[in-house]
């Protein structure tokens, strides 16, 4: 999510030309700064095991804007024994790889003709509460293409002859800026706000792979996929400063502010916090996990072993 300069060619042909892993791990994208002794100490292993998992020699050269596998403690301990690929293999699927991560909830492309009242009136909600959500100006025009999140559990709209326009993001904070985290920063967010450092990294990586340019179909942005609304609450009421809009690390703090809140309003239940932080706390409360939110817990819950948890 932050630009990367490449080092020379040369070494990033003799990176490149490393030979893969037999097994996957979560793919990362180098950071200018980062060594493998770095990432191999944010996944609390050795060198020589981190290095082993992705085919590298323990004094290897990473480069900046390439990618390298973060491998579960039990991969990279396969590897640095020089287990057979199938071992390899065996030891990645017993580590509960996740799968796809379920869509957003609530997501809609506003149609020609649409109005603000009219999609409060059909998802039962008001007009403010939809524009909270989303950071629109109530009074102001909804333009065809704007993408918005509607309540989860909402109805969804009445059918439309009108096929979905082109996206529209509108402006709102946190603005979507093109950079990029690493587990790392977002430990360190988390360790500073007493928050769980795996199931936030756990989380960030579910929802936009540590992308802070991700605008999902229900409008959630950056790194955590925060609402507009999220943002303002938590700005509100959770942040001891004011936070960047456009900065990667402060989309980090807000969606780990309100996972830290989450996690209080749930007694510490991780799983029920991340069904929250997926489906809304109150949605949760009032009909349980849906069954979309049960496939994102049960990912967030495989991928925590890949942060430290």
């Amino acid at each position: 999510m932050r630009p990367t300069a490449l080092l020379p060619c040369v070494l990033a042909a003799a990176v490149l030309a490393a030979p893969a892993a037999a097994w996957a791990g979560v793919p990362h994208t180098v950071a200018p700064g980062e060594t493998l002794w770095s990432l191999a100490a944010a996944q609390n292993m050795t060198t020589r095991a981190f290095a082993a998992a992705n085919g590298l020699s323990e004094d290897a050269q990473i480069v900046a804007g390439s990618t390298i596998q973060l491998p579960t403690v039990s991969e990279a301990a396969a590897a640095l024994a020089g287990a057979p690929a199938a071992t390899a293999q065996a030891a990645a699927q017993a580590s509960a790889t996740p799968s796809q991560a379920p869509p957003p909830m609530g997501g809609y492309t506003v149609r020609p003709g649409d109005t603000l009242s009219g999609l409060a009136a059909q998802a039962g909600v008001s007009v403010e509460a939809i524009t909270a959500m989303n950071g629109l100006d109530p009074a102001g025009y909804l333009i065809a293409g704007t993408v918005i999140k509607l309540p989860t559990g909402a109805p969804a709209p009445a059918s439309t002859a009108e096929p979905a326009p082109a996206p529209v993001v509108p402006a709102a904070d946190p603005s979507p800026s093109p950079t990029r985290v690493t587990s790392a920063d977002i430990a360190a967010v988390a360790a500073r706000n007493g928050v769980p450092t795996d199931l936030s990294a756990a989380i960030a990586w579910q929802e936009s792979g540590f992308n802070n340019a991700m605008v999902s179909s229900a409008n959630a942005r950056g790194v955590m996929q925060v609402m507009p609304g999220t943002w303002d609450w938590v700005q509100a009421n959770l942040a001891k400063r004011q936070l960047d809009p456009s900065s990667a690390i402060d989309n980090v703090g807000a969606g780990v502010l309100y996972l830290g809140h989450l996690l209080q309003q749930t007694g510490g239940d991780y799983a029920m916090a991340a069904a929250a932080y997926y489906q809304g706390l109150s949605s949760v409360q009032r009909i349980g996990m849906l069954p979309e939110t049960q496939r994102y817990v049960a990912n967030v819950m495989a991928l925590r072993s890949r942060f430290g948890g």
